[in-house]
């Protein structure tokens, strides 16, 4: 039954469909006061998705949706069909000089476009609450918490030599992640063994579509978490673990991953970047293209085929299933032995 659903929404390909969508310069979330829009596409028509979910941290994951109906460039009619009647509205996009839309207006209201950071090309960045040095020595002088039970002996390997095709973008070992800090000493990726074999095994599904894995993040030693955790405000601390609990990247069965084309050599976009601390970052985001929905999807389909699962508010996030059996390791990079 779980190869019958996996072929299913796979089908006879994985290759982008909508990538030529006319009007992607317009997609995106228009605001006006506490009233939130999203333009999306979808199979090649433009939805908009109204916000009907109160929690901020969960917008348009309870909205209302209306078809679009193009009229000329950049003005449509927005539509909404009853039992026994259609009505329209006229709705109509004011775009910048290099043809993005900033304004969206439907009848008298004029609403606001709200950019992601991704979408202009940046990296979020949070600014951490202490210096880089303090924060390290606050989290090497730490001690990790203790743990009681038995847990299976680590044997912590690199994806990517079980599969040369599973590229590193290791950010964390660079300035270009949210800290906006160099945490690593070494771009490098390790897992538990098994889930290692497990991530090699769905790397080889995707060859067969044409794209490839690239990892951003696995085994991350627990001094780290510590660093995240101390650095980053109260407000946004639910994107980051506690490390009184420690991490599941601490114990070498997490991992942050997106794909990437294998021909080009480039990355997919999937409709948000990778940590990315906005509503684009939940697995059910609604907005986008339908290929970046689907490439969604699909990835986790086939994790967790393999025994992984999405984090529920990180698409880009996946647990093994044995993640507790394993302990909490605070090993440097260089500490680990093959």
């Amino acid at each position: 039954m779980l190869l019958f659903a996996v072929s299913v929404l796979l089908g006879a390909s994985l290759r982008p469909i909508y990538a030529g969508t006319v009007f992607g310069h317009l997609l995106g979330m228009y605001l006006n006061d506490g009233e939130r829009v999203l333009i999306r596409e979808n199979n090649g028509c433009m939805e908009l998705l109204y916000n009907t979910e109160t929690a901020p941290d969960k917008m348009f994951l309870r909205c209302s949706v209306f078809p679009v109906q193009a009229i000329s460039e950049n003005t449509y009619n927005l539509l909404n069909y009853g039992p026994t009647e259609r009505k329209s509205c006229p709705m109509r996009f004011e775009t910048d000089k290099n043809g993005i839309g900033v304004y969206l207006l439907i009848g008298a209201k004029r609403f606001k476009r709200s950019f992601f950071d991704a979408e202009s090309g940046k990296t979020f960045k949070i600014k951490p609450l202490m210096p880089a040095a303090e924060l390290k020595q606050r989290a090497l002088s730490a001690r990790q918490p203790v743990e009681k039970g038995r847990f299976l002996k680590p044997e912590l390997v690199e994806p990517a030599k079980l599969d040369p095709t599973i590229k590193l973008d290791i950010r964390y070992a660079t300035a270009n992640n949210f800290m906006g800090i160099k945490l690593y000493d070494e771009p490098r990726a390790f897992l538990q063994r098994e889930a290692a074999e497990a991530l090699a095994s769905v790397s080889s599904h995707f060859s067969k579509y044409g794209y490839g894995l690239v990892i951003h993040d696995a085994y991350r030693p627990w001094y780290v978490t510590k660093m995240f955790w101390d650095g980053t405000p109260d407000s946004q601390k639910n994107f980051v673990a506690d490390p009184s609990k420690g991490s599941r990247h601490n114990r070498g069965c997490a991992v942050d991953l997106s794909l990437y084309d294998l021909k080009t050599g480039k990355e997919v976009d999937m409709g948000g970047g990778y940590d990315e601390f906005s509503i684009r970052a939940h697995p059910l985001y609604p907005g986008g293209t339908t290929e970046q929905r689907e490439l969604r999807a699909k990835l986790r389909v086939l994790m967790e085929g393999e025994g992984f699962k999405v984090f529920h508010n990180e698409w880009w996030h996946f647990d093994y299933y044995k993640w507790k059996q394993y302990p909490i390791l605070n090993l440097r990079f260089d500490e680990i032995k093959p």
